[in-house]
């Protein structure tokens, strides 16, 4: 383990790195941001993910519905889903260009929704209905090879918003349509994920509400991270304008 002793990190970034068992001895930590998969985590002797937890679900209802076994419970979290991502776009609409702009290194609200593309054609396509089709060539996946751009996708592209926010929707419908058929007995069922080495590789194994789950945790979560950065966004150019 590496060692920081008696170090000035103000300022620092870590992104996409794994902390765990990560110790902060005799730290001052002030105006800090923690984002990510945070469990498990004691500050001053206090175990306080619960409590973050359980901020998160009263802030954001649709969580808990997320995590529901009840195929209903899933109907309601897509369509909420769906009803907060229509909101975002009508507000990306009324600022044109702001979707091709990114702040602190994340992805715009063009790349997120491709993002999402992605998402769709991987853990739901692949691993809910067992797809072996080539993914839609907009969307973005991760980073690593093999998996950057492979099966059907292509960075080159830089689609419009309108044909972004079109093949969305008709991914959104085919996701409600779907869950509007599913059954409970369907959704712990192992998921049919083709014996292939396409991503993800890791969903084997898994069941098809699990991998559903992926598909609804990703919604929620992208969105929450572009409805923060056309936050900042906005705030400067409110700043800037101010300034003028």
């Amino acid at each position: 383990m590496t060692r920081y002793i008696d170090e000035d990190l103000r300022g620092a970034e870590f992104r996409e790195c794994d902390l765990t068992g990560a110790r902060l001895i005799g730290v001052v930590v002030q105006d800090a941001v923690i984002d990510g998969l945070v469990t498990n985590l004691v500050v001053n002797g206090v175990e306080v993910t619960e409590y973050v937890e359980a901020e998160l679900d009263r802030r954001h209802p649709v969580r808990v519905l997320i995590r529901s076994d009840d195929p209903a419970d899933l109907r309601e979290a897509a369509r909420r889903l769906h009803a907060g991502w229509a909101a975002t776009i009508d507000r990306i609409r009324r600022a044109p260009g702001i979707e091709r702009r990114g702040v602190n290194d994340e992805w715009s609200a063009a790349q997120t929704l491709r993002h999402l593309v992605f998402v769709h054609d991987s853990w739901f396509r692949r691993c809910c209905l067992g797809s072996t089709e080539l993914f839609t060539p907009m969307g973005i996946g991760p980073a690593v090879e093999p998996y950057r751009e492979a099966h059907g996708l292509d960075l080159s592209l830089d689609p419009a918003l309108d044909e972004i926010v079109s093949v969305r929707a008709a991914q959104a419908a085919e996701l409600e349509a779907w869950l509007d058929e599913v059954t409970a007995v369907r959704l712990a069922a192992p998921a049919p994920v083709p014996a292939d080495d396409v991503w993800p590789p890791y969903a084997r194994g898994r069941s098809v509400r699990q991998c559903l789950r992926t598909v609804l945790n990703e919604t929620f979560e992208h969105h929450g991270f572009c409805v923060r950065d056309l936050d900042l966004i906005e705030a400067e150019d409110a700043e800037q304008g101010g300034r003028r």
